[in-house]
């Protein structure tokens, strides 16, 4: 429903007649979606609307509705032929009580949303994070949609990682396909943190739809989209752009400042303090250092520029200081197909034990999840993959991930094809974390 203002711009009377021009102004909440604060006290509430309005705010509360708390409005340019204006609103919810159901309704005396629910995740790391995960997502054939949606509101997760490219593409048809994308997952991401990380499908005019219509918090308290990280259970997870390798127009700067956060983010990360409270470490990135894909795309090269970094110069890739801090699990997108790989480093198989493949094992564990639907289909595999590849299903579906405690970590593939059927599971069992459990 939309909430309609009259403005009288001239009004001509004679007699009975009146000549009156209207103008109608749009200023009902929609796209609501929430995402992680600072700490487990905290809910950001983001929205649109189409024209501005007097306060951004959020009314909530545990039961019924009864605090308040305002926010701000930014004015986004869409850089489309028609400059369409859209008003982003966000709200930082404080002083929540972790673990703890809330209702809540966002807007104005303009307008306001439907009223939604959510549940902030405990401040602790004795739980067991529940998160599903996919990428490549679009309007058209987004068949996980309708599944992922009744799961979502069962309430079977605590947070949700959308793992890059979103509607395909948000800038299409001067945005109206992103505004089109951000009412559909409404019906997931207001009900839980909805943590994105960028793909190639969000690059035109500069990032600009995804930069200004997500508000991923990162641990200093500042929006940043394009990189970031967060805390839950007993998981460290990190986002980063993969695009900045791709896109000139970034240039060396942008990848050279990533890096440098990643590695500070990962010694942080890897203080003895902090990986005895959160052990696994676990990053997303859109685009894959390895792929069975029968294509052309990076992830196919023996010299993977994300894996290896910068042609010639082999500067800032990602492999090396991924193993050096002891990841635990690499979540990637892109390729629309599922692979899981046996726990690899350097094009080299490291498992475990031949009977336990994924117990202890002595490399990180890759997995691409990217085949949550869209216009552009499947994607095939090679005839022949390598030896590092464990089970691939060219197939439309999604992954859930369970972090049972600080050595179980278990996880499975569901098909949306097969009416959820789970194609594919491992857990992954570590007695240690850290450099340390590669030797």
């Amino acid at each position: 429903m939309k909430l309609l203002v009259t403005l009288l711009f001239t009004a001509i009377c004679l007699g009975l007649q009146a000549t009156c021009i209207h103008a109608v102004l749009n200023t009902q909440p929609e796209q609501i979606h929430l995402s992680l604060g600072q700490n487990p006290t905290e809910m950001v509430v983001t929205w649109t609307t189409m024209d501005p309005t007097n306060t951004s705010t959020v009314e909530y509360g545990r039961v019924r509705i009864n605090q308040v708390k305002t926010g701000y409005v930014t004015k986004f340019v869409d850089g489309g032929s028609l400059a369409r204006v859209l008003y982003i609103h966000r709200v930082v919810l404080t002083d929540l009580l972790p673990g703890t159901n809330y209702v809540y309704h966002c807007g104005s005396t303009d307008g306001w949303s439907a009223v939604y629910w959510f549940t902030t995740i405990p401040d602790d790391t004795n739980w067991s994070p529940r998160l599903v995960v996919y990428g490549d997502l679009g309007n058209i054939n987004a068949q996980s949609l309708p599944r992922i949606q009744e799961e979502v509101q069962k309430g079977m997760y605590d947070a949700l990682l959308h793992v890059g490219d979103m509607a395909y593409d948000m800038d299409t048809d001067n945005a109206t396909v992103g505004d089109e994308f951000m009412r559909q997952i409404e019906t997931i991401a207001a009900y839980l943190p909805y943590q994105v990380c960028v793909g190639n499908h969000e690059a035109a005019y500069n990032f600009s739809n995804y930069v200004n219509r997500f508000s991923m918090i990162n641990q200093e308290g500042n929006i940043n989209n394009h990189f970031y990280s967060f805390d839950i259970g007993p998981a460290h997870i990190i986002a980063f752009s993969t695009e900045f390798y791709f896109y000139v127009n970034y240039g060396w700067t942008q990848i050279a400042r990533q890096y440098e956060w990643l590695e500070n983010d990962l010694k942080k990360a890897t203080l003895p303090e902090n990986r005895a409270k959160r052990p696994w470490i676990i990053t997303m990135g859109h685009r894959p250092m390895y792929c069975s894909t029968n294509d052309t795309d990076d992830c196919k090269l023996r010299e993977s520029i994300i894996r290896k970094g910068l042609p010639i110069l082999h500067a800032y890739g990602l492999e090396d200081l991924f193993y050096k801090y002891g990841v635990d699990l690499e979540l990637w997108a892109h390729e629309h197909l599922y692979e899981r790989m046996w726990p690899l480093y350097d094009q080299q198989v490291y498992n475990g034990s031949y009977d336990a493949p994924y117990t202890n094992p002595k490399a990180p564990v890759h997995i691409i999840t990217g085949s949550a639907g869209c216009q552009e289909y499947l994607d095939p595999f090679v005839r022949n993959p390598a030896e590092w590849s464990a089970a691939r299903f060219s197939d439309y579906g999604y992954t859930r991930l369970m972090i049972i405690n600080n050595t179980h970590l278990y996880m499975e593939q569901v098909s949306d094809d097969q009416n959820g059927k789970v194609l594919d599971n491992m857990m992954l069992i570590k007695d240690k974390h850290g450099p340390e459990a590669w030797l």
